[in-house]
Formats: C-alpha cells, sequence, structure tokens
C-alpha cells in the first residue's frame, strides 16, 4: 500500500520544531476545506473509485455505482408490529420494559445508563410514561419527550412513548405527536390519562377517550406510527362493569390499535379468562401481559392504589409480616413473578412478557435471567450500537475516533440529511454540529464530582501523576488512594473486552507518556461469533486493522516523527495540536477502513474508518475534554488546574493504523523505537538523524 509522504494540514498556526522533523520528511502543505452547510458533504462530494481515483462532481453514494450494503440486521427495517409478528411466527418469546421519568437531570443520566445496561439483554421494545403535571412533551432532560427520543437515538432501543388525552387540546396532542415523529419515536401507547385531581374534567374541545386519540393519531398520521392501548384484566375501575369495558377495548382495536398491554395483575387465570373474554367479542391482536415483580412494601401499596386492584389475601398474608424488610419482599416479589410467568408462557397464549421495572433493574432482570429470557448474546450487529432512529437505519459505517463515545457522535451528527452506507467515501468536509453543550444529560459522567476527583486525583503534582491515571484505568487496580478509575474524560464505560488482548502493551506505554484513548488489537478472520471480537451475523469472519490513538508530548511525537520513516509503507499516522496543525501521510485525504467484515451471501461490510477530516473536527472535542471534563474539577488557579491546561495546549494527538493486519501488530515496536529514541543521549540522537 502506497502511504505517500508525509504532510500538513495547516488549519492553524503550527509547532517550528515539528515543522523541522516534518521538513526532513518531505512535507507540502495544504488546507483542510472548511465545514459546509451541506449536511452530508461527504458522501455527496465524491466517491472513492476501485482504481484508487476519486470521481468527481457530487454524485452521492446512492447514485453510484457501487451496490450499497445490505442490511445486516432486518429488524431495523421492521416497524414494532411487524417484529412481533415474525416472532410470533417464530415462536420466539419475548419481553418489553416500562420506565418512567425521573424528576432530576442526575436521576435522567442514572436513567440513561440503565438503558444501555438493560438493552444488553434484548428486550423487543421498552415504553416511556406520559406524565402531563411534568411538562412531559418539552425539551427538559427529564420529560417523557426526551427520554423516548434518547432511548431512540442514542441507546438504539425500539421505544414506545405514553401518551394521554388529560389536559392537552387535540392541537397540542398534534403537535407533540409531530415532534416525536420528528425525534424518530415511531410508537405510541394512547391512553386517556388520569386526572390530576379527583374527578375527571373534559378539556373544552378535547379527548375524553382513548379511543378519540387512537382516531386522531390515525386521521392526522395515517399508519406512522404502530399504536399500543391499555387493556384491564379485571376490567376498568370506571367501567360499569367488565362487559362493557371490553367493548371499549374492541373499539379502541377497531380505530386502529395494533397490539395491548394490560395492566398488572397477580393471577394467570386472571389473565387467561381476560383474554379469552377478548377472542369473543373479536379482538385478535397481540396483548400483552403486564408483569409487576413486587420490589418493595411501599412500592406495591403505591401501585394498587394507582391501579385500583385488589391483592390476593395470600399475597396479603405473606408480605405483612415482612413488611419492614425490603430484601425480605423483594426474594419473594422475583419468585411470585418467576412462577406467574411460567404458568402464562406454558399456556401458549402470550407472545411476550411486559414489566413494570419502577426504573428498577435488579428484579426484573433476575426474573428474566430465572425464565431464561435474558440473552446477552455477545456477538453485535455492527460493533457499535446502532440507532432506532428511522433516518439512519441505513448507517453503516463511521469514524473509529467516537468508538468509546457514540453518544456524541450522534449527538453531532443529528441534522445530518443521510448518513453513511457501505463505503465511506472519499473524504471532504463533514457538517459536524458543534458540541458546545458537554454536560447534556446524555453526554455528561455519571459519575458525580467528588468521586470523580478520588479517581482522577485531588492534587495532580506532575505529568507523571496523570499517567497513573490511566494506567490505573487500564489495570481497574486501585489508586494510591484505594480508589478504583472506571472511566476517563474520553471514555465512561469499562473497558471494551479486545482491549484484554493488549492490556500489558497498554500499560506500559500509558506509564511512559503514550496515554491511549483508543486502540483495537489486528484480527485476521476470527469468527463473526467470537466473544471478544465478533459482530454481525453467524458463519461470518471478522477483521481488523491493529488502531492507536493518543496523547503524548512533543519530545515523543519528534522521535515518532523519526521512527515513522521506517514504516512509511505500512503505518499511515495522523499528528494533531490543539492549534490545528496536523501531519500526516494519509494519501489524498483518503479514509482507511480498519474493521471490516465477511458473511455467507454478503457484500463486505466496513463498519469504521479512519478518516482524516474526520480527524480534524474529533481533535476539537479530545482536547476540550481535557478542560470540560477533568480541568474544571479544580479551581481555576490551582496548580491541578494549571497541569491539564499545560497537557491540553502542549501534547499532541496521534493515531496510527497497522495496515498489515496478517502480521503481527508493529505499533507497539513504534512506540518502543520511539522511547529508545528518546532514552539515547544526545550525540546519538544526532548521529541517528543524519542521512
Amino acid at each position: 500500500m502506497d502511504c505517500g509522504k508525509a504532510r500538513v494540514l495547516a488549519a492553524g498556526p503550527h509547532c517550528p520544531s515539528l515543522g523541522m522533523w516534518a521538513s526532513r520528511a518531505g512535507i507540502s502543505r495544504f488546507s483542510v476545506p472548511p465545514p459546509t452547510s451541506s449536511a452530508w458533504a461527504m458522501v455527496n462530494s465524491g466517491e472513492a473509485r476501485g482504481d484508487g481515483g476519486v470521481s468527481s462532481g457530487s454524485e452521492g453514494s446512492k447514485d453510484s455505482s457501487r451496490c450499497s450494503t445490505p442490511s445486516l440486521d432486518p429488524e431495523r427495517r421492521e416497524r414494532l408490529r411487524e417484529k412481533m409478528r415474525r416472532r410470533m411466527e417464530a415462536g420466539d418469546k419475548w419481553f418489553s420494559l416500562e420506565f418512567f421519568p425521573p424528576r432530576t437531570a442526575e436521576g435522567a443520566a442514572n436513567l440513561l445508563s440503565m438503558f444501555d445496561q438493560m438493552a444488553t439483554g434484548g428486550p423487543l421494545f421498552i415504553d416511556v410514561t406520559w406524565h402531563p403535571a411534568g411538562d412531559p412533551g418539552s425539551d427538559k432532560e427529564t420529560s417523557s419527550m426526551m427520554i423516548a427520543s434518547t432511548a431512540v437515538n442514542y441507546c438504539g432501543l425500539e421505544t414506545v412513548l405514553h401518551m394521554t388525552c388529560c389536559q392537552h387540546s387535540p392541537e397540542e396532542i398534534t403537535g407533540h405527536l409531530y415532534k416525536a415523529k420528528q425525534l424518530g419515536i415511531k410508537n405510541i401507547l394512547a391512553l386517556r390519562g388520569d386526572p390530576l385531581g379527583g374527578q375527571w374534567e373534559s378539556e373544552e374541545g378535547g379527548f375524553d377517550y382513548a379511543t378519540d386519540l387512537v382516531k386522531h393519531i390515525r386521521s392526522d398520521f395515517g399508519d406512522y406510527f404502530d399504536i399500543c392501548v391499555a387493556g384491564y384484566p379485571t376490567g376498568h375501575p370506571e367501567a360499569d362493569s367488565f362487559e362493557e369495558d371490553l367493548r371499549h377495548l374492541k373499539e379502541k382495536v377497531s380505530a386502529g390499535a395494533d397490539f395491548i398491554i394490560t395492566q398488572l395483575f397477580f393471577e394467570a387465570d386472571t389473565f387467561f379468562h381476560f383474554v379469552k373474554a377478548c377472542s369473543e367479542i373479536g379482538i385478535t391482536c397481540p396483548i400483552l401481559p403486564g408483569i409487576f415483580p413486587i420490589q418493595s412494601y411501599s412500592s406495591l401499596r403505591q401501585l394498587v392504589k394507582l391501579s385500583k386492584l385488589e391483592v390476593p389475601q395470600e399475597i396479603k398474608d405473606v408480605i405483612e409480616p415482612i413488611k419492614d424488610n425490603d430484601a425480605a419482599i423483594c426474594n419473594y416479589g422475583i419468585e411470585l413473578a418467576v412462577s406467574l410467568c411460567q404458568e402464562l408462557l406454558a399456556s401458549g397464549l402470550v407472545p411476550g412478557l411486559h414489566f413494570y421495572t419502577l426504573n428498577r433493574k435488579m428484579a426484573t432482570t433476575t426474573v428474566l435471567k430465572r425464565l431464561g429470557m435474558w440473552t446477552e448474546d455477545p456477538r453485535r450487529p455492527l460493533p457499535w450500537a446502532i440507532s432506532a432512529h428511522p433516518k439512519r437505519r441505513e448507517e453503516d459505517v463511521r469514524p473509529i475516533f467516537w468508538a468509546s463515545r457514540p453518544k456524541s457522535y450522534i449527538y453531532r451528527t443529528q441534522d445530518w440529511n443521510e448518513f453513511p452506507n457501505g463505503r465511506w467515501g472519499h473524504s471532504s468536509s463533514p457538517a459536524f454540529g458543534e458540541l458546545k453543550n458537554y454536560y447534556l444529560f446524555y453526554l455528561k459522567s455519571r459519575c458525580p464530582r467528588q468521586e470523580l476527583l478520588k479517581m482522577w486525583g485531588e492534587e495532580l503534582s506532575s505529568e507523571e501523576s496523570v499517567f497513573e491515571v490511566f494506567a490505573h484505568y487500564l489495570s481497574g487496580e486501585p489508586n494510591q488512594h484505594g480508589y478504583k478509575v472506571t472511566c476517563l474524560p474520553w471514555n465512561d464505560e469499562p473497558l471494551a473486552a479486545e482491549t484484554s488482548l493488549m492490556k500489558e502493551q497498554l500499560l506500559r506505554v500509558n506509564r511512559l507518556g503514550i496515554l491511549t484513548i483508543n486502540s483495537q488489537p489486528n484480527v485476521n478472520g476470527k469468527p463473526s461469533s467470537d466473544p471478544i471480537v465478533g459482530w454481525g451475523p453467524s458463519g461470518g469472519y471478522v477483521f481488523q486493522k491493529a488502531y492507536l490513538e493518543f496523547f503524548t508530548s512533543r519530545e515523543t511525537v519528534e522521535a515518532l516523527l523519526q521512527v515513522l520513516k521506517k514504516y512509511e509503507l505500512r503505518v499511515n499516522y495522523h499528528i494533531v495540536d490543539v492549534k490545528g496543525e496536523n501531519i500526516t501521510n494519509a494519501p489524498e485525504l483518503q479514509p482507511n477502513a480498519v474493521t471490516w467484515g465477511i458473511f455467507p451471501g454478503r457484500e463486505i461490510i466496513q463498519p469504521t474508518v479512519v478518516d482524516p477530516v474526520s480527524f480534524m473536527f474529533w481533535k476539537d472535542e479530545a482536547f476540550a475534554l481535557w478542560i470540560e471534563q477533568w480541568g474544571k474539577l479544580y479551581d481555576e488557579e490551582s496548580p491541578s488546574r494549571m497541569m491539564i491546561q499545560y497537557i491540553h495546549d502542549n501534547y499532541f494527538l496521534v493515531n496510527l493504523v497497522d495496515n498489515e493486519f496478517p502480521q503481527d501488530n508493529c505499533l507497539w515496536q513504534v512506540v518502543e523505537d520511539a522511547f529508545e529514541l528518546l532514552n539515547r543521549p544526545a550525540g546519538l540522537s544526532r548521529e541517528a538523524e543524519a542521512p
């Protein structure tokens, strides 16, 4: 592979000493194109041709001669009701989860983390409740609309948004529905809603029944939304009779509802009677039983009060003596729920189970694991989480730089009109959105300030004290104060499994000042089912080029530039400072595929690339995180703040790609050679520079 000679992409004032080293490598200068107004300039600027040249004009990826990549996951194209139908026809059982919006921004961040954790078990969908008193349709981080949008866009979860008639005019409801559609929400649970006072009060010109809301959605939005409605196994508490409530349920289904979720109940026979009664009056859509694992005495009382249900005497007899022991009640609730679910599943009448989680995970996940329905498949459809927004459903290529900050990437690309599908194509300036607010609740660290200080150092006395923070994050061992470092500004999640394949080397280089923020080992044809590096459909093979991304000092960069001359045909590199000077040997700004897979009956899938132009946008975020996430923990004039500021101002962001993926990873040798050069006596170093 001809990587070409090093070039400096001058996007700002450059470092004289680096310029000197680059000059010796034979540098030409050119500028990175400025951001354009196009929402998707990368694709529209041209496609890479198979002969290595670049097509001209504004041919987009969908108009090129290359076929678009087939979807890896059929569910990405399916509506929720179609997913249900397919699973039912296959005899599969599924589960879904209900959550409610928290009251605080911190609670919203915690709930987002729970979404990520609960997604690993494979729910068919989640739903988010709607509370008229909590400004549910607003842009507040605690609103129902924003929680549901976050689940769809940032966690990749199929999501159902509750919506009620209560205290909303038809115009307000229409506005909420348009907003939901814009945010990528495709499913609505249509409810009348509970009155805020004691009695229901009609809104002038508004809707009094869920049936009216279903009709309104179908009238104004056609078939865009899949619609769910509520069913009451013992009849709605305000209905005159069970039979009358069933007639209202039939009206909701006839008006356009696609499936039913029931109110909670305590005995399987209650559900069986309800399903039979529904069938007898012609209700044929899926009916999901609502399951409530009892978790505490207070939560049971509150839920029973809201639902106006009667708890069976045998349950009361068990709970009353232990009502002050939440652990005992929770254990009993789990046993009760497991037994109920087993009876429901054995009946053959249940296509899936819907769990009322109360925003807690332990009881629900324990029940699902006991039932064998919690399926943590290590194989991912792609190496990154797929957004559930319909606009992004074809996206299957991303720059690798955001691998540890995928929510940031989604946020910065949310206004793109098109997303990469198939080859990334020739680079032009992508119109990434600015990331001005690093404390958006879906980007904020889950750890409070005091906990971050304990992990990252209440006092930083030297660069080496920063190196140790990185090393402790990688090792998992407590720092000198006894605290484990569970996150870094560039990675708020646990280490990826494949990091274990490079742990020893990563620890060594971090302690010497190569501060890694993203890396992957080389992989040559591992099965797609591999529990560490596997992704994609069964029967495939995956490949990776070794990749290393890190911050390091000017001195180390100067040594690296000398060493990299020996690897000119093998290693692609980008080296950039905070001011924007970028030294690279990437040929013609073309992206470099660093992950790909081959699967039966499909084209090659190329999900991650190192893209030179995207790197210049990523570097702004990567450098800013030093200050926004770490530096601001300290007082402005403190030595610790000044240390972080020094690193921010003087270090360089580097990425290296070893293109010879079948061979042993050479990047560790590159780094070792640079360290060796740094440690040579000055006279020997000058001798090594001579031609």
